[in-house]
């Protein structure tokens, strides 16, 4: 890696891209400094440049200083926790997290569920005490090296933003639901999403872009439309629920079936809470005691043909006809995996203004960061 500043006529909208495996190696030592150990360093690197490296920025290393850093200078996120099993039945495990930092706790889950479905078909494991675990793709991902299926799903601990249908107090998280299968030769099929209309982090990044919102995503407390992504940390503005106004209890289900499995399971903070009711309606509680679920599910356990019957229904979907040549029919995963292959050969691009952060966070830290190996003019990221 080579010292690097941003060079001084780069307009804040274009892009500079940056070597991928220099970036996973500055994130790590960033995360070493802060006393996590080697290899947990690392693990945490992956899983939150895997934001940029595939597409969803918002929850990339635009949170490195925004959100993990602060878990960590504040004492939330302890860097060198160690879990504590509080129930092992086999295929099944509960485990206590004891604030160790997300980013790395759900990949050390996921990867505990692995080995139990190796030797039970599948393998589940319950976790409480937790922090924020980045992309819960790329944690249901880790699966899919082992040739399962993997399931994430995590609530937001006692962190209330989002108000149940007719209600006027914030109760729920957006509680992320990940599911990521193989699909033979094609790419891993991979859904990764909220249950609110959108993450927080992609109001944010809207905010910080200057952009406006597509209506449906924000209401104000009459429930008509906001666009102005400013309005929601201003509190002018809610989530609204994945489906719109007319599919919102489905959204709503949704996000109280991941507090069902990831928090009431384990024994985690929950939204819906007696002490939300004081909190005046707005947005309230911290992001503490998260609880998530992960499972691997190991199809050749149960039956054979599993791969070959992948291949076949995802082939077929990317064979159907589409309505307009120009928009080929894909699934989720397809574009994340074609998107990943190409920044890992060309480099991974970040914003302007990300770029100069980072590399103040460097000089600030006395560590070296990565040199862009070419200037975009962005990608609609």
């Amino acid at each position: 890696m080579s010292t690097a500043s941003l060079p001084q006529a780069l307009p804040e909208h274009r892009t500079v891209r940056v070597d991928h495996d220099d970036l996973i190696a500055f994130t790590a030592q960033v995360f070493a400094d802060r006393g996590l150990p080697p290899a947990r360093a690392d693990r945490a690197a992956h899983a939150l440049c895997h934001g940029d490296l595939t597409g969803p920025r918002s929850h990339g290393l635009a949170n490195l200083t925004r959100l993990y850093l602060p878990l960590l200078d504040e004492g939330r996120a302890d860097p060198s926790a160690e879990h504590r099993t509080v129930t092992d039945l086999g295929a099944a495990v509960l485990l206590d997290a004891r604030g160790a930092l997300g980013l790395w706790s759900a990949s050390e889950a996921m990867e505990l569920a692995v080995e139990r479905a190796g030797r039970h078909g599948i393998g589940l494991v319950s976790v409480r005490g937790a922090t924020h675990l980045g992309c819960a793709g790329y944690h249901a991902l880790r699966a899919v090296e082992h040739g399962m299926v993997g399931l994430v799903a995590a609530n937001c601990g006692r962190q209330r933003i989002a108000r149940p249908p007719g209600g006027a107090v914030a109760m729920l998280g957006t509680n992320p639901l990940s599911v990521a299968a193989p699909a033979g030769e094609h790419p891993p099929f991979l859904l990764d999403m909220s249950t609110t209309a959108a993450p927080t982090g992609r109001i944010r990044q809207a905010a910080r872009e200057g952009r406006t919102l597509p209506e449906g995503l924000l209401c104000d407390d009459g429930g008509a439309p906001v666009t102005d992504p400013g309005a929601f940390d201003a509190g002018r503005a809610h989530l609204m629920w994945l489906g719109g106004e007319d599919g919102r209890y489905k959204g709503f289900g949704l996000g109280l079936a991941v507090e069902v499995l990831a928090a009431l399971l384990p024994g985690a903070g929950t939204g819906p809470h007696p002490e939300a009711l004081a909190a005046g309606g707005g947005p309230s509680g911290r992001d503490d005691d998260i609880g998530f679920l992960v499972a691997a599910l190991a199809p050749d356990a149960l039956r054979e043909g599993f791969d070959s019957d992948a291949e076949q229904m995802f082939g077929a979907l990317l064979d159907c006809p589409p309505t307009d040549p120009a928009e080929p029919v894909r699934y989720p995963g397809w574009h994340e995996y074609h998107r990943a292959q190409e920044r890992r050969r060309e480099g991974v691009p970040l914003e302007a203004s990300l770029y100069a952060e980072l590399a103040d966070l460097a000089a600030w830290s006395g560590l070296r960061f990565p040199a862009p190996v070419e200037h975009g003019a962005g990608e609609g990221l």
